[in-house]
């Protein structure tokens, strides 16, 4: 393995440099991005540490669910030609008139990238609503690229803990590999609400919302009690 130069030595090289800026500005800005060349490696240790995962659960019930064309089909369809099906399933159930406006930023944003995603990895999105009902909100906000599939029954939702006795919905992050003939979890997104940081809404890590990441680089940040809305 190659060895590390320390981050601060690296930090050391910043290229930016504004000609106004005063030396404390510069300091800070040099210590900062010692760190921030310290999360990276981190992130990257996270990633290894992430695909390092055991075999993952066997996926034992036969969950159904119907694609665009109506048809009905089984998880294994869901993965095409890939071997790794990565799904989100979203909070946009028949009782609510509108889908949840947390859930439709991080779509959008995944939409910008979802031709992308499905080069490497099959991608669906998983609704308790209809197709038709789930692409039609995707026609009004201009979503081109996202595959949506609806839950049969509610055991799928329920298994994951995404679906609560009075109907309440969860957000639901999940991996699936193909190994032989089996279907395993690779990856399920588990941070409990009760992990959450004194001041913090729960979040897991690595924060796969663009929204959140570019207010993180504001004077502002993410705010206190500032939450996108479906319409401005």
């Amino acid at each position: 393995m190659t060895e590390l130069k320390p981050a601060k030595e690296l930090a050391a090289k910043r290229v930016t440099k504004f000609e106004n800026e005063s030396r404390a500005y510069a300091e800070a800005r040099t210590a900062l991005l010692a760190e921030e060349i310290e999360v990276r490696r981190h992130l990257t240790r996270l990633a290894e540490q992430r695909r390092r995962l055991p075999p993952g659960p066997v996926v034992l019930k036969d969950y159904r669910f119907k694609d665009e064309n109506g048809a009905e089909v089984g998880l294994a369809d869901l993965f095409g030609e890939h071997d790794t099906l990565v799904t989100y399933f979203w909070m946009y159930g028949p009782q609510r008139e509108r889908p949840c406006p947390m859930c439709t930023n991080f779509l959008g944003g995944v939409n910008g990238n979802a031709a992308d995603v499905k080069q490497r990895v099959a991608f669906k999105v998983l609704g308790r609503s209809p197709v038709a009902r789930q692409r039609a909100f995707a026609l009004e906000r201009g979503w081109r690229d996202l595959d949506f599939v609806q839950t049969i029954g509610d055991d799928y939702a329920r298994d994951l803990g995404l679906l609560g006795d009075r109907g309440g919905e969860n957000p639901g992050f999940t991996v699936y590999q193909k190994d032989g003939d089996e279907i395993r979890v690779f990856y399920n997104g588990e941070m409990p609400a009760e992990a959450a940081d004194p001041g913090q809404d729960p979040r897991g890590a690595v924060d796969i919302a663009p929204l959140w990441n570019i207010l993180d680089m504001t004077p502002g940040g993410r705010g206190t009690d500032w939450y996108p809305k479906l319409v401005y």
